[in-house]
């Protein structure tokens, strides 16, 4: 697939995902975790299929998933819980985004570091520390939903 073309459709997911997340949703299993699953597969994809890509890069792959992951959980500790019409909803709040602006700080920071140890390229998959990061939002926002009690929402029935 086109670069340009997998850039444009993470984007469009990750932008379908806040924007939901901002006006606020049911919280239901399959929304929670299908989105970083898929982000963190369509990454790990493009790191398998990434030439040249070498012991030392992976070695900075792994420390980057993890920073993104935990700050990605930061992030899901931000997130409001509440309960309407009988389920989990979630919203994101303007702490949110003030973790998200600097988690986009620190892992563009991480980003530079690599690049100037040499990492290459194909090493440094954006989809994975996307994905990654909302896993680690996600597993934050599934335990503190699973602690309040509160049922989560149902699966919206397929059309």
């Amino acid at each position: 697939m086109n670069g340009w073309l997998l850039g444009a459709i993470i984007a469009v997911v990750v932008i379908v995902v806040v924007i939901k997340r901002l006006k606020g949703e049911p919280l239901n299993a399959r929304d929670l975790l299908v989105p970083p699953v898929v982000l963190t597969t369509i990454g790990v994809a493009s790191l398998a299929k990434a030439r040249q890509v070498t012991g030392a890069d992976l070695a900075w792959v792994v420390p980057g998933a993890l920073l993104s992951c935990g700050l990605g959980a930061v992030r899901g500790a931000t997130v409001q819980l509440f309960e309407k019409s009988g389920a989990l909803w979630q919203r994101y709040t303007g702490r949110t985004f003030l973790v998200l602006a600097g988690s986009l700080v620190i892992m563009g920071g991480f980003g530079l570091l690599a690049t100037h140890a040499g990492v290459s390229e194909g090493a440094r998959p954006v989809q994975l520390n996307i994905g990654v990061s909302f896993l680690g939002e996600a597993l934050v926002i599934g335990a503190r939903g699973l602690a309040s009690g509160v049922p989560f929402a149902p699966e919206r029935p397929r059309r």
